[in-house]
């Protein structure tokens, strides 16, 4: 890595499946700003281009970037292996963003060019969980991260000032309990329970694409509007009426079979059945780590919401990824988009010193 190339701005990106995150940090360290755009990377990568050409036309144009990646879209079915994914995703941007200038998140592993990346896809490989959690290891010496976002939930332990997992895959972190695939906007609602109370009764549920988790939270008016940047599950509208109509399908009725506080109890029971689904990794996690009482839970992702009930349940406190930073205007985009914020403030923090002679800063500065 040649350090001289990091001395303008920088520009983290988090390539998620179905968003891409992006957090520009300037010259003088500081974040200016934190994007966040839909890119249903599963249609082509035609979806990618254009979600960066909207991000950077959001950008102040004033130089060449240096650029830190970090993704998880390899994994769409776009690409026939996630290997294969990791190497498309890594050439389209090095050509796109810059070649020579993208570098590429790979964990334990550090900084990879296009070439190593390439060549070494597993470690590049939906790596955006650890450079969280490696960015709050640097703030923090003890926590359980929990980023609970659209789509997934991590949930990782942060001990003795490292991220305290030997998990380094997918498939490793879902029997450990560190990846949940649950989250407050695109699970199927199906996924959440296989049945419910509706009437006095338990029915079981249409094993159909009805509704998502995004319709149990807009009917109980707690989904923020960046949560939810695709369609519904029948393309049809995002009012709580419609997700109301989209739930009583998943229970064989329709809406008007039941009043208003009916549904909204329903979706209580799916948000409540969700819960107790993350709760119970939580409480997987900290089983084998064994962490203070007094650690915290940080919370990240769209589905901040939930940190604080979530904390109770764990009788911890609960602090958000944005205080752990220095303070900065618009800190629920920093806490929904914290992989690509933290990529970019990793890569930063290997610019050399402006004064070779002041304290060394910490990436969470």
């Amino acid at each position: 890595m040649h350090k001289s190339s990091l001395d303008g701005a920088l520009i983290g990106w988090d390539v998620g499946g179905a968003h891409l995150k992006a957090a520009r940090i300037e010259p003088d360290d500081r974040l200016s700003g934190v994007w966040l755009e839909p890119c249903p990377l599963w249609r082509s990568l035609d979806q990618l281009r254009q979600a960066i050409d909207r991000i950077e036309a959001a950008m102040p144009a004033n130089g060449a970037c240096a650029h830190a990646v970090t993704m998880t879209g390899e994994m769409v079915d776009l690409f026939a292996t996630r290997q294969a994914g990791v190497q498309a995703l890594a050439a389209f941007l090095d050509e796109r963003l810059g070649a020579g200038r993208v570098y590429f998140y790979a964990g334990t592993h550090g900084w990879l060019d296009v070439s190593q990346a390439r060549q070494h896809a597993e470690w590049v490989a939906s790596a955006n969980w650890h450079a969280t959690a490696h960015l709050i290891s640097t703030c923090v010496s003890e926590a359980l991260l929990i980023d609970i976002g659209s789509t997934t939930t991590d949930l990782i332990p942060i001990r003795n000032g490292a991220v305290a997992t030997s998990s380094s895959s997918d498939r490793e972190r879902l029997s450990a309990g560190e990846l949940v695939y649950t989250g407050v906007a695109r699970t199927p609602v199906m996924a959440l329970a296989s049945e419910a109370p509706v009437a006095g009764h338990f029915t079981p549920l249409m094993a159909e694409h009805f509704a998502t988790s995004s319709d149990v939270y807009r009917i109980l008016g707690l989904l923020p509007d960046k949560a939810d940047l695709h369609d519904t599950a029948d393309g049809g509208a995002k009012t709580q009426a419609a997700s109301r109509a989209r739930l009583a399908r998943m229970v064989g009725r329709d809406a008007a079979e039941l009043s208003d506080q009916a549904w909204a109890d329903l979706a209580a029971w799916f948000a409540e059945a969700q819960m107790a689904r993350i709760g119970r990794a939580a409480r997987q996690v900290l089983s084998r780590e064994l962490l203070a009482a007094t650690a915290p839970v940080i919370i990240a992702g769209v589905g901040g919401f939930l940190g604080p009930r979530l904390a109770a349940r764990l009788g911890r406190p609960v602090i958000n990824f944005s205080q752990i930073l220095t303070p900065h205007a618009h800190p629920d985009m920093i806490d929904e988009c914290a992989p690509a914020v933290a990529v970019g403030r990793l890569l930063a923090a290997q610019r050399p010193p402006r004064n070779p002679h002041a304290p060394a800063d910490t990436p969470c500065g």
